[in-house]
């Protein structure tokens, strides 16, 4: 099937309209409406439920989505390994959540640059569930997420264990005051929001609710009134030191595992292991609070 009947069809869901679907892929607003005919006709049902200002996806659309996205994706991959394979001895494709890019990942992606000779970095940030449905579907090597998924076809190891901190833009608050007015909410995955839940019953409504650290410090750092956030160190050292931020002394440090997920089977089960290992040593020299 054409990959790029599925790439229209995709950024019309994104988007919900034909128009700023058009505008995004450089075509014209009746080449994309003729590309999602097209693929309605392939596939021999309707993908769109049209209305006045209202387009939404059909249940087969709904369906496809998913399908769509691993299918562009896998072309992706084999473009890159062919494209690749000249000038690299090898590629890796790794991601995680765009919480864990913040709180550590992506400074040692600089550190994998420079270390490892002759390999090729494909770097994603993604959900934890569609990290995991790439790993599975092989379009993905290596996915960093917090809960560990549970499949027999993959080998899910613990990496590091990331503590956080609730800080706050007030010195000498208390996690009751903190919690009060201005507090951001970040999702540090399952058990955290269990933990929450269970140490601070009976808080007020936060602020704002984020899945990414880095919308929580800006937060913290730029609102009027300042606020409160559970940050990880690479976020909040700079801050604290400048005293900027303050450690709220009473409320507990949660310590979240990090655990990297690949394929069992994978061919490159040596490049993942050193790219492990050398996570772990970098981190292993990681001051604390």
């Amino acid at each position: 099937m054409d990959t790029e009947l599925l790439k229209t069809f995709m950024e019309v869901s994104r988007t919900r309209h034909f128009g700023r679907a058009a505008e995004n892929l450089y075509l014209t607003q009746s080449a994309v409406s003729f590309r999602v005919r097209q693929l309605e006709g392939l596939l021999g049902v309707e993908l769109f439920s049209r209305q006045r200002n209202n387009i939404r996806l059909t249940p087969a659309g709904e369906k496809l989505l998913p399908l769509a996205e691993s299918s562009v994706m896998l072309e992706q991959r084999i473009r890159q390994e062919v494209a690749t394979a000249e000038g690299m001895s090898e590629q890796i494709s790794l991601g995680a959540t765009p919480n864990l890019w913040d709180a550590f990942l992506q400074d040692q992606l600089t550190v994998m640059m420079n270390t490892l000779n002759g390999v090729a970095l494909n770097a994603l940030a993604h959900s934890s569930g569609n990290l995991v449905r790439q790993i599975a579907e092989r379009t993905l090597d290596l996915a960093f997420v917090f809960d560990a998924p549970k499949a027999e076809e993959l080998t899910t190891v613990a990496v590091l264990d990331i503590p956080l901190y609730l800080v706050s833009s007030q010195p000498q608050e208390d996690w009751q005051s903190a919690l009060e007015s201005n507090y951001v909410l970040v999702d540090w995955g399952t058990s955290f929001r269990i933990q929450h839940a269970q140490e601070f019953k009976g808080a007020n409504p936060p602020m704002l609710q984020t899945n990414t650290g880095r919308i929580a410090l800006d937060c913290l750092l730029s609102v009027s009134g300042g606020g409160a956030a559970y940050l990880p160190v690479s976020l909040i050292r700079q801050y604290v030191d400048e005293k900027r931020l303050f450690i709220v002394p009473d409320a507990p440090v949660v310590n979240r595992t990090v655990y990297a997920s690949f394929q069992a089977d994978s061919s490159r089960k040596e490049l993942i292991s050193d790219i492990i290992g050398l996570i772990r040593d970098q981190l292993s020299q990681t001051e604390l609070l």
